[in-house]
């Protein structure tokens, strides 16, 4: 593995050294590349437009990043920023130089890339979607095979410049984002062939959701009782990296983790809540841009709160909430808020009546608390109580 560790450090030095003009693109794109980006922009606009699409997006991000998780658990992946340290490989020759940037300094593990392979994976399943409603529309071949064209060829483009950029910035090794690409594309395809996931019931959204969590903490939990520490990267990244600033607690596996299970247990909420289920009568196109615009100013105020990570514990659990929080706003909140405005609207437009949003937000967190109890009381009911021959 040096020698394919080598040659990918060679390839990141050049990259340095005869692209440095476009270093500020290519942290761009990494940042882009990031399933934040899918969480906060492309589902509230896909989710209004065509609901389903939403939905496979947020299904392929959550469930293509918890294998990323594992995978890097199980493989061990070095990353250049700090390999190019700590190798032998180079002898009493020096090191090459690899110059650190704000988001080199990752702290887990390198293999598979997760930015390759998230963006790989909602790129393809953006790239399928509107291939099928393309294909309902039955354009005329050629028209359909230039379209297919355009899209495949704007896909590895995309993907080519994220894989150079997370090279660039001495994040990945090159075989760590071409395996990204790869598994993320499978896990899309994959999930392109499941109908089952846009109408699942809440409680499968709650099952899926505890067992990936306890799949992941427990596979953590086992390996650390026979002697292997699964965030070694840790340590690692806060000695090689550069500044220290620059060690991110939300760049931690377990970080990753909550996010995406906050997410995916927020669609089940936002689907299966009441003020969805009132507000999802199809809108007019007006209405759709206006919920998008709406979604996507709120969603970008929701993401300047951040949290102290001082308490692991409470920073986890907080960015759990954030991540559910976010999406109920583009599935409930938002359309709930836009009828209400266009029902109390007087003649020049204006709302007339503002307690209707406070009310739905508070059906809301009335929603989510009886729900997320009842859950836990189901629970605690089948798996402890009844070994014991008490019922509640």
């Amino acid at each position: 593995m040096d020698l394919l560790h080598s040659w990918g450090v060679s390839l990141a030095v050049y990259l340095q050294t005869e692209y440095i003009a476009y270093e500020s693109w290519f942290q761009l794109i990494s940042y882009i590349a990031d399933l934040h980006t899918t969480f906060f922009i492309f589902f509230p606009i896909w989710f209004h437009l065509k609901r389903d699409v939403g939905i496979k997006l947020i299904w392929v991000g959550v469930v293509g990043d918890w294998l990323n998780l594992v995978l890097k658990w199980v493989l061990f992946g070095e990353r250049p920023y700090w390999w190019v340290h700590e190798t032998r490989f180079y002898g009493t020759d020096s090191a090459p130089a690899l110059r650190q940037l704000p988001i080199t300094c990752e702290t887990g593990p390198g293999s598979p890339s997760g930015h390759a392979m998230g963006s790989a994976a909602v790129a393809y399943a953006m790239v399928t979607s509107l291939l099928a409603i393309a294909a309902q529309r039955k354009p005329p071949a050629l028209l359909y095979w230039l379209l297919q064209m355009v899209l495949w060829m704007l896909l590895g483009l995309v993907e080519l410049l994220v894989c150079m950029s997370r090279v660039y910035v001495a994040a990945h090794f090159p075989h760590q984002v071409v395996c990204g690409v790869i598994s993320g594309i499978i896990v899309a395809e994959i999930f392109s062939r499941q109908q089952w996931i846009y109408n699942t019931s809440l409680q499968r959204y709650f099952n899926i959701t505890l067992f990936l969590t306890v799949f992941a903490v427990g596979f953590y939990v086992l390996l650390k009782a026979v002697g292997v520490d699964l965030l070694w990267t840790l340590e690692k990244a806060q000695k090689w990296c550069v500044n220290p600033a620059w060690v991110h607690m939300d760049t931690t596996p377990f970080a990753s983790l909550m996010r995406n299970m906050g997410t995916l247990f927020g669609l089940g909420l936002g689907l299966h809540s009441p003020l969805y289920t009132e507000s999802k009568s199809s809108p007019s196109a007006p209405f759709r841009m206006g919920s998008i615009a709406l979604s996507l100013a709120l969603l970008q105020l929701l993401d300047f709160l951040t949290f102290p990570s001082d308490n692991h514990t409470i920073f986890y659990i907080l960015s759990f909430v954030k991540s559910a929080v976010a999406l109920l706003v583009p599935t409930i909140l938002v359309p709930r808020a836009k009828k209400g405005q266009l029902s109390n609207s007087g003649p020049c437009g204006t709302s007339l009546d503002a307690e209707h949003v406070v009310k739905d937000v508070r059906t809301l967190l009335y929603s989510m608390i009886k729900n997320v109890g009842s859950f836990i009381l189901h629970y605690l009911d089948g798996v402890f109580i009844h070994r014991s021959g008490i019922t509640l």
